[in-house]
């Protein structure tokens, strides 16, 4: 998103403050679905959410995430002059149809979607789906520039892409997640959780905090330690806690830059200072966290009493 907007959008302070709503609707937009963000897939592929489950629970609590600081910053933005870039003429020789793009486009999109439904009929885990639907869009691919020279071919090759692949943070995440399950084993996380709920109580309250602390320390850590902090026989499946856990730890990284990988990512395209987004964005994205939390206490119990 960020590489399309630097298409529409020429000046870098305009750029800024897109890219800073990106940041809280990519987190906003994650939340929701178990393939769209990593802390949501991580409790998906636990057991303790489910697709459809998770999507009715957190999809209106993840829409104000967004719809309110967007509609703070219309305020801020409005009637300001929007400047596009000049258009490069010089134009690239990938030599693909458009019939070619709108099938990988599809098929790559499809093998994503797919994900969920694959895992209903088979019951294997969500890997194997997304390798298995790898393996077709790979297919596919082969098939559909088999008649171009090796040379014109290579990058629109799923080789190529897979070269790019950032394996320090995939370290990166196995690391952690080796780290919070040698804590889990060693009952540390059930002694905090524990002391978590004599000195705070409410479940609601501790959710909030864990989503918070989330903008400061990554997602993922947090959620795999709450995740080993609460059994899933006090706590089964859809309840109350993992769809809470979903939306605060996937939305809550959007207060500070550095609390998620799309601001990290935004930070890293768009030189975004640290400051400067705490002041002119972490505003915004505090209120969009705390009015998704409302929304959905308010809906949990309209329909759960």
């Amino acid at each position: 998103m960020i590489s399309l907007m630097k298409k529409l959008l020429d000046r870098h302070d305009d750029r800024l403050f897109f890219a800073g709503i990106i940041v809280i609707a990519a987190n906003a937009g994650g939340a929701w679905t178990p393939i769209g963000d990593v802390t949501t897939t991580m409790l998906w592929i636990g057991g303790q959410i489910t697709t459809l489950a998770i999507m009715k629970g957190v999809f209106l609590p993840s829409m104000a995430c967004l719809v309110v600081p967007l509609t703070l910053l219309t305020f801020v933005l409005r009637g300001k002059e929007v400047v596009s870039p000049k258009v490069n003429e010089n134009g690239s020789d990938i030599q693909t149809t458009p019939f070619e793009q709108n099938l990988m486009f599809c098929m790559g999109l499809g093998t994503l979607v797919a994900v969920p439904i694959f895992k209903g009929i088979t019951h294997l885990p969500p890997f194997m789906g997304i390798l298995f639907g790898l393996g077709i869009l790979w297919l596919v691919g082969e098939l559909l520039h088999r008649r171009k020279e090796d040379d014109d071919k290579e990058h629109l090759t799923l080789v190529a892409a897979l070269k790019r692949i950032d394996m320090s943070c995939i370290v990166f995440f196995i690391g952690i997640l080796l780290a919070v399950a040698t804590l889990e084993h060693t009952h540390i996380l059930t002694s905090l959780a524990q002391w978590l709920d004599k000195t705070v109580g409410r479940q609601d309250v501790i959710v909030t905090l864990i989503g918070l602390a989330s903008a400061v320390v990554d997602n993922v850590p947090l959620v795999a330690a709450s995740m080993g902090m609460y059994d899933m026989a006090t706590y089964p499946t859809d309840s109350f806690l993992w769809e809470f856990m979903a939306y605060c730890a996937g939305t809550g990284g959007s207060i500070l830059i550095i609390g998620s990988a799309a601001g990290v990512a935004a930070m890293g395209l768009e030189k975004i200072h640290f400051f400067w987004y705490a002041k002119k964005i972490g505003g915004l994205a505090a209120l969009g966290y705390f009015a998704g939390i409302a929304v959905y206490i308010v809906q949990y119990k309209m329909l759960h009493g």
